[in-house]
């Protein structure tokens, strides 16, 4: 059995029903819930890169953000939104506070004032290669090979999308 397989039976085996009867209401165990799983694999994430982003300066939405401008620098807030999938009442404080701390300008466009566009400063490219080993330091703690956590990654996405489609009706 593996060590998941061990948890979820675990769970199972504690989470007791509303009436004591344990298989009286299956869909209502957390253990039974895509939505708890993805939940709690994402605090298990925020718990993992915590300590590592402490170190850049940085907080998960403020790295995502940067991964963004370290593929395409000068983006607006809303392309940056768009892909991080914020909206931009909240991209904007985010970029702010990392203006504050030198690691993007924002500037407004010429062609049309309303856009703001951001740019990665000195400080905000070097981080670039501070930051280049992440991906591969969380990776270390899989127990699955590369194709493994591509298809993980392809799931999860195709998941997400099919998920945003629905609330959007």
């Amino acid at each position: 059995m593996s060590k998941s397989q061990a948890l979820k039976s675990k769970a199972l085996e504690s989470e007791p029903s509303e009436t004591g009867d344990p298989g009286h209401i299956e869909g209502l165990k957390l253990s039974n819930l895509l939505c708890f799983a993805v939940y709690s694999a994402n605090h298990a994430f925020n718990r993992l890169y915590k300590p590592i982003l402490d170190e850049l300066g940085l907080t998960y939405p403020q790295y995502v953000a940067m991964v963004t401008l370290w593929r395409e620098d000068g983006l607006t807030v809303g392309q940056i939104g768009e892909r991080v999938l914020l909206e931009t009442n909240t991209v904007t404080p985010l970029l702010k506070r990392m203006e504050v701390a030198g690691l993007v300008r924002r500037t407004r466009a010429k062609a049309d004032e309303r856009q703001v566009l951001v740019h990665l400063t000195e400080k905000g490219k070097a981080l670039r290669e501070k930051a280049r080993s992440l991906p591969n330091e969380v990776g270390i703690c899989f127990e699955h090979d590369r194709a493994r956590i591509e298809k993980l990654t392809d799931d999860i996405t195709n998941l997400r999308d099919a998920l945003l489609a629905k609330a959007k009706g």
